[in-house]
């Protein structure tokens, strides 16, 4: 893995380079990763950089021993509906739920309200064996408004989703697996080692197969099945027309690594 590539911020955010894929690591440790603005805004710009550098292919959002254990209340305390509707917390996390490219949380220790909505964002969770999930807002008074609840409802069920929300008790990493939240449990400490190697993986495939296979994933749930499938249909014919297409059916024939270009 190669060094930051502008160190640490401000606001505890850094950027990791490792071939192809970009790492943003969450860096403030002392409040477990508490997001507040800064690092919102921070995490916004460290995806949005990696985003537009054509060297990077994949992303992974890392925390370290912690992910993050939630919003920073001091930032949410004091405020009304209007106040906290003009901070519009929403445009942090779009550059994260947009992002072009796919995308892959790496989570140790906890990942609680804010935090789980930000490791929910991603295409997928790897999580190791210390990792914690929930959505804990209702204890605060009020309800997660990032898709906790949306989400949630989504990865593990109504039931499932319901009791997590409504008595803030947490997942631990084996039940999240089972549930299908984590994708990929890994052994303690090897969280981001394995989510990077996930990436290096998705970084090698096709970028416009990777691009339309990510557009199903995401619009296919919302529609009915027969528009999903011929949505589906008129993805995988387009490919058809992609010199990649051909690159790497060729390389499949002759037996050797293919090299995608993007085209």
């Amino acid at each position: 893995m190669t060094g930051a590539a502008n160190g640490p911020t401000p606001e505890g955010v850094r950027i990791e380079r490792d071939g192809a894929v970009g790492i943003v690591v969450l860096n403030r440790p002392e409040k477990r990763n508490a997001l507040d603005i800064a690092m919102r805004r921070a995490i916004a710009e460290a995806v949005m950089t990696l985003d537009h550098d054509d060297a990077i292919r994949a992303i992974v959002i890392t925390g370290g021993t912690v992910f993050a254990a939630g919003a920073d209340l001091n930032l949410l305390v004091d405020k009304g509906a209007q106040e906290v509707a003009g901070i519009d917390l929403g445009q942090y996390w779009a550059p994260v739920a947009q992002c072009s490219k796919p995308t892959i949380a790496a989570v140790a220790g906890f990942a609680l309200g804010a935090g789980c909505e930000l490791a929910m964002m991603c295409d997928f969770i790897v999580a190791d064996s210390t990792a914690r999930f929930g959505q804990p807002e209702l204890a605060v008074g009020i309800m997660p408004g990032a898709g906790g609840t949306q989400r949630l409802l989504r990865a593990v069920g109504r039931p499932v989703a319901a009791m997590l929300l409504l008595t803030g008790e947490q997942l631990t990493a084996d039940r999240a697996f089972q549930l299908g939240l984590v994708a990929e449990l890994a052994e303690e400490g090897q969280a981001l080692a394995r989510a990077t190697a996930l990436a290096r993986k998705a970084a090698r495939m096709p970028p416009k197969a990777v691009a339309a296979t990510r557009r199903m994933l995401r619009q296919g749930p919302d529609l009915p099945l027969d528009a999903a499938l011929a949505l589906e249909n008129r993805e995988f014919l387009l490919l058809f027309d992609t010199p990649d297409k051909t690159e790497g059916m060729r390389a499949f024939l002759d037996k050797r690594r293919p090299e995608f270009t993007g085209k």
